[in-house]
């Protein structure tokens, strides 16, 4: 008896349903940050500083649905721009399968456990500051890793 592909390795992201696309988030969180770019050498930092809508304990948006509206520098991940955005994460889904790679081992659509990606050491902490106490003059001082 053959088993049937996941839609992952068998649909691109364009033809993925929304309900596919939706399910390769893994809830990292990473997507949230304040990202940090050095001009000059390219060079990627993430901080340790949330948008204001993101819940750091769920690691949800809090009004998804009418983020870019409120948010209006929110970068909507689309199948057309998940391949260009090197500033997201290494291990987000929508990245990898824009570049031919699988999902990693941990990703609970193969794990089928979504506190898989903290156990992985990928979810973001629940201590994150938000955006609004924070003075952007500051950001730089919160920096907490190089992509």
């Amino acid at each position: 008896m053959s088993r049937k592909k996941p839609f992952r390795e068998t649909k691109s992201l364009a033809e993925m349903s929304g309900e596919e696309w939706e399910s390769l988030c893994d809830g990292c969180g990473r997507c949230c940050l304040y990202i940090l770019h050095n001009e000059e050498t390219g060079d990627v930092f993430e901080t340790d500083v949330a948008c204001k809508l993101f819940d750091p304990k769920v690691r949800r948006c809090t009004d998804y649905e009418n983020r870019s509206a409120r948010v209006p520098d929110c970068v909507r991940l689309t199948p057309q721009n998940a391949k260009a955005l090197s500033w997201m994460p290494k291990t987000c889904a929508y990245r990898r399968l824009a570049n031919g790679k699988s999902l990693p081992e941990w990703h609970p659509l193969i794990t089928g456990d979504p506190k898989s990606v903290e156990r992985a050491g990928v979810a973001v902490s629940p201590d994150l500051i938000p955006e609004g106490e924070i003075d952007d003059d500051l950001l730089e001082d919160r920096i907490t890793k190089a992509r």
